[in-house]
């Protein structure tokens, strides 16, 4: 088997080609990615359910919008805790961060939703809560990627909080110094040109 180089902490961007309803127009920030497969939550598909009525203790640490974003259709019942801490991206390690967050890529890392919220309160700079994730099989993502699926592109800690996640698959495109930005344009129903 050849050696997988790891996307980790990248976003995968839904190519216009890619129509599979869980993924079109997704943007997906990977939080693992090695040899084993690949796990990542879709950033802009936010829910109509709000936090307070699913974790309530969190609810107060949310950004806008406060809702349940369904972070891929894999374990819809399950919640993962996805925040940025301010100044995290230069430090070295998990243990630089807060106690109940464990870095990710940069700033940008998981919180566990079973300690406390006041454990955290004071250090984060944005949460936002999951249900569910998109899972890849081993050389499942990298067949993908060889399909033209995903594009894959850099992350920034705002895209984790983003305030208009609805426009985050143009936003992403936009931002980037290569043809891709001309896909931002790309319409949503090309037959209608």
């Amino acid at each position: 088997m050849t050696e997988v180089s790891s996307l980790t902490g990248r976003l995968l961007v839904a190519t216009p080609s890619l129509v599979d309803p869980n993924f079109e127009r997704a943007v997906v920030l990977l939080l693992e990615h090695d040899g084993d497969g690949a796990l990542g939550v879709v950033l802009n598909r936010p829910t109509p359910v709000g936090v307070a009525d699913v974790l309530e203790a969190w609810a107060e640490l949310t950004g806008s919008p406060d809702v349940v974003f369904q972070g891929g259709p894999v374990s819809l019942d399950a919640a993962l805790g996805l925040a940025v801490v301010p100044g995290g991206a230069g430090c070295g390690d998990a243990a630089d961060g807060p106690m109940g967050w464990r870095r990710i890529h940069g700033a940008i890392g998981l919180v566990d939703l079973d300690a406390p919220p006041e454990l955290l309160a004071a250090e984060l700079g944005t949460l936002r809560i999951f249900a569910g994730y998109a899972g890849w099989a081993a050389g499942q993502l990298e067949d993908e990627l060889a399909d033209g699926a995903w594009y894959v592109v850099e992350s920034e800690p705002g895209d984790v909080s983003s305030p208009a996640p609805e426009g985050l698959w143009r936003a992403v495109l936009r931002r980037q110094r290569s043809k891709l930005a001309m896909f931002a344009t790309y319409p949503d129903d090309p037959t209608l040109n």
